[in-house]
């Protein structure tokens, strides 16, 4: 499904990814994991197509198709979704157009009809209900007032209506108490299937708790240095990344 090849980028002068190989099969949920400054975020960014990245070796392929020249957007109809560590505010967007405008242009890139808006308001009444998101946060601007959590609900939210076939998750346990985790984790677990794949970028164990991995890989100075089971996450909650670190700099 997903496949990253010996995979090289830079930011600036910078280089940060150097020679990250992945590949994700259908149905299977990755966890990367590392120290800061490893990568973890610059891998979510380049496979979205966040500008100021350059990919200077390598190649990425999303069920068996080269999306390394695509535009967001396409990468997005394409099948890509990345929930990011810190959502953006868009002030002036209402919540309720950004969602139906994003469903429709995939549809129509799809060949399918657009939703009618009594098709639409049912649909996301259904999957709002689900992470318990309330009417009053779908009438405001696009994540404007609203609390760590609620704009990482809001985020499952486009996932749950988009369909993706791989998802990116950037940290998205960063900001949020107990409560919250276990509604967002709730929303993830409930997209999981045959023909999906999740990519868990994280720090901590507490999210994998939720949302349990079928491999999970060490990610330090900017390639994969360690890869195994679950029982790595509480390998590296308890000990630390030191050891890879150092496995990375030999």
């Amino acid at each position: 499904m997903l496949e990253i090849k010996n995979l090289h980028a830079r930011i600036g002068d910078r280089e940060i990814l150097k020679g990250l190989t992945l590949t994700v099969k259908p149905g299977e949920v990755h966890a990367i994991m590392g120290p800061n400054g490893a990568g973890k975020s610059t891998l979510s960014y380049i496979l979205a197509g966040k500008e100021d990245y350059e990919v200077t070796e390598g190649e990425v392929l999303l069920n068996g198709a080269s999306i390394l020249d695509l535009e967001p957007n396409e990468r997005s109809v394409a099948g890509l979704f990345l929930a990011f560590q810190y959502p953006i505010e868009i002030p002036g967007v209402a919540t309720m157009t950004f969602l139906k405008a994003a469903l429709n242009a995939h549809r129509k890139a799809k060949g399918q009809d657009e939703l009618t808006t009594p098709e639409f308001m049912k649909l996301v009444k259904g999957v709002a209900e689900k992470l318990n998101i309330t009417s009053d946060m779908l009438k405001r601007p696009v994540n404007v007032g609203f609390s760590g959590g609620e704009k990482k609900r809001a985020e499952i939210m486009q996932m749950a209506l988009l369909q993706p076939s791989i998802c990116i998750l950037d940290e998205t346990d960063s900001g949020l108490d107990i409560d919250a985790l276990k509604v967002v984790s709730e929303g993830v677990n409930a997209l999981r299937a045959p023909d999906r794949a999740f990519v868990v970028i994280t720090h901590y164990q507490r999210l994998l708790d939720h949302i349990v991995p079928d491999i999970v890989h060490v990610l330090s100075d900017g390639r994969i240095v360690r890869t195994g089971g679950p029982e790595l996450a509480l390998d590296l909650e308890k000990n630390g990344y030191a050891a890879y670190v150092a496995d990375a700099a030999a």
